[in-house]
């Protein structure tokens, strides 16, 4: 159910809290049947990170304020955009302009995808024990999209240089202002280039999270994500096109002690059923999400005719 014009004048009217705000936003949003997964998972919480855009104000703002008033403008505005994220199904972080990834800010508009991949735990823990993380020279990040996977790469192994690669020139803008945002000009560099042909040289790391949405679930996803560039989500019947290239061509790029490491989502069962056996490392998170594994260089060898003539 959309927002009418005089449901909009009605909330700006006389809506007055930050308390009476976040109310009417949650109902809206649960009575609109807004779709969550770019951040959020429940309405309360997508309700609010809209209204903090607003009001300039961090996650941590103290609770006192839910009783503080609003100026009409931040009313307005506030209104606005639930408005704009019920009727029009954009995804929060397009109207803010903002998503946050591993604990930094990006910059993030309709011609990337919103960041939310379970890699940020891998991130975080700074590959170990796959790796050990003081001695990484160089990493590659493969489809970086906003660039959010290669800067935070960048921040948790500052002693790496980060090539950070995508086939969209509209994404490599945003990365290139994702990287001048974080200061990280002398260690991300954008490559421009279709899967590994921008590549140079050996990574001890290639880390990617590519289009893996096979044709059914592209079929059938939520208005939310119709918003993103299918270029990011779509990789074929059974999602695995870009992977399969990417196996067979990944050996050839990493250093002898290399690990290559894909996000491929619910096409992980297919994985299984084509390669039953290839010793898949299938990661576990804790703040969920699946279907991210990992093969060494070694392992990609060791079964490249099974990647060659795969179906």
């Amino acid at each position: 159910m959309s927002i009418s014009a005089q449901e909009q004048q009605q909330a700006t009217a006389t809506l007055l809290t930050v308390r009476d705000c976040l109310r009417w936003g949650e109902t809206v949003l649960r009575r609109g049947e807004a779709f969550l997964g770019h951040g959020t998972d429940n309405y309360g919480d997508e309700a609010l990170s809209l209204l903090l855009h607003v009001l300039s104000l961090p996650w941590d703002s103290d609770p006192r304020l839910l009783d503080a008033r609003l100026l009409p403008m931040e009313r307005e505005q506030y209104v606005a955009l639930i408005t704009r994220r019920v009727n029009e199904r954009l995804p929060a972080a397009y109207l803010t302009g903002t998503a946050w990834f591993c604990g930094l800010p990006f910059r993030v508009d309709e011609r990337v995808l919103v960041p939310r991949s379970p890699l940020a735990e891998l991130i975080e823990q700074r590959f170990e024990p796959w790796l050990q993380p003081d001695y990484v020279g160089r990493v590659l990040d493969l489809c970086t999209g906003s660039g959010c996977i290669a800067i935070a790469c960048a921040c948790a192994l500052p002693q790496a240089l980060v090539d950070a690669s995508d086939i969209s020139e509209d994404a490599l803008a945003v990365c290139r202002e994702n990287i001048a945002l974080h200061g990280l000009e002398e260690q991300v560099r954008p490559l421009h280039g279709d899967g590994l042909s921008a590549a140079e040289g050996r990574y001890d790391l290639i880390i990617s999270n590519p289009p893996y949405v096979d044709a059914e679930d592209m079929a059938s996803l939520p208005p939310e994500y119709r918003h993103e560039p299918a270029l990011a989500l779509a990789s074929g019947d059974d999602g695995l096109d870009f992977t399969r290239r990417l196996l067979r061509e990944a050996p050839d790029y990493l250093t002898d002690d290399g690990i290559l490491i894909v996000e491929v989502g619910n096409s992980w069962e297919t994985m299984l059923r084509i390669w039953p056996d290839v010793p898949f490392f299938w990661f576990e998170f804790e703040r969920g999400g699946h279907g991210v594994f990992m093969l060494t260089r070694q392992q990609l060898l060791e079964h490249a005719d099974r990647f060659r003539t795969a179906a």
